[in-house]
C-alpha cells in the first residue's frame, strides 16, 4: 500500500490514546466555574494570583489521579506499533499539565516521544503547540495530521492549517463535519489517513 500523505502525525491524548474518567462537572462545582464554561479559561480570568493558584491546584489534584488509572484505549498499541513501523514521526499534544500527562504515558507505556502540555504551550483550540511540533520536525503543518476526539482537536488543527482525524467511538457528533477524516475504532486509522486529501491545505500554506 503507498506511504500515507503525511509526514507526521501528532495525538490527543485523553480519550484518543487512553481513557479518562475526569469528571468534570465536580471540578467545576469546587472551584466556582460555571456549566458550559471552558475550564482553563475561567481559572486564567479569575481576579487574583491566589485565586488562580488555588483552582489549578485542584485541577491538578483531580488529573494526577485520573493518570493513575488510565487505560490504554482499544488498537492504540497496533496503530502506534504500525504507524512506528512505516517510519512516520509521532507526537502528543493534550490540554493537560505535564506531570500528568507524562504520567499516563509511562504507565500506558506507548512509545511517543514527543509531548507537549498546556505547561509548554496555550492550551488547544490555540494552533502553537501543534505548530512547535512541526516546526521541531521541520515539516509544513499541511503535512501532518491532528488525530483527537473533541472538538478542541479539530478547531486547533484547522486553526494550524492541519488536517485532522476525529476519533468518535461512540457515535458521530454534530461538530464531526469539520474533520477530513472520521474513525470508530483505531484498527481504522492508517487506512483512513490514506484517503485523507491534503491539497486544499497546502493551497492555503
Amino acid at each position: 500500500m503507498d506511504r500515507i500523505p503525511v509526514q507526521g502525525i501528532i495525538f490527543d491524548l485523553d480519550g484518543t490514546l487512553v481513557t479518562s474518567e475526569l469528571d468534570f462537572s465536580i471540578i467545576r462545582a469546587q472551584i466556582g466555574c460555571p456549566a458550559g464554561q471552558d475550564l482553563l479559561s475561567f481559572i486564567a480570568e479569575l481576579p487574583s494570583p491566589y485565586m488562580r493558584e488555588e483552582a489549578m491546584n485542584i485541577v491538578h489534584q483531580h488529573e494526577l489521579c485520573d493518570a493513575q488509572h488510565c487505560e490504554v484505549l482499544p488498537g492504540v498499541r497496533a496503530s502506534i506499533a504500525q504507524l512506528s513501523r512505516m517510519g512516520i514521526p509521532l507526537a502528543v499534544v493534550t490540554r493537560n499539565f505535564a506531570k500528568a500527562a507524562r504520567l499516563k504515558l509511562k504507565l500506558a507505556e506507548l512509545p511517543i516521544p514527543m509531548l507537549l502540555t498546556r505547561d509548554d504551550a496555550p492550551a488547544k483550540p490555540d494552533p502553537t503547540a501543534l505548530l512547535q511540533v512541526t516546526q521541531t520536525w521541520q515539516v509544513p503543518p499541511y503535512q501532518c495530521v491532528y488525530v483527537g476526539d473533541y472538538r478542541y482537536d479539530i478547531e486547533a488543527a484547522r486553526n494550524a492549517n492541519m488536517p485532522s482525524c476525529l476519533y468518535a467511538p461512540n457515535g458521530i457528533p454534530d461538530y464531526a463535519k469539520q474533520a477530513d477524516v472520521v474513525i470508530s475504532h483505531f484498527a481504522e486509522l492508517v487506512d483512513a489517513l490514506h484517503t485523507l486529501d491534503i491539497r486544499r491545505y497546502r493551497y492555503l500554506a
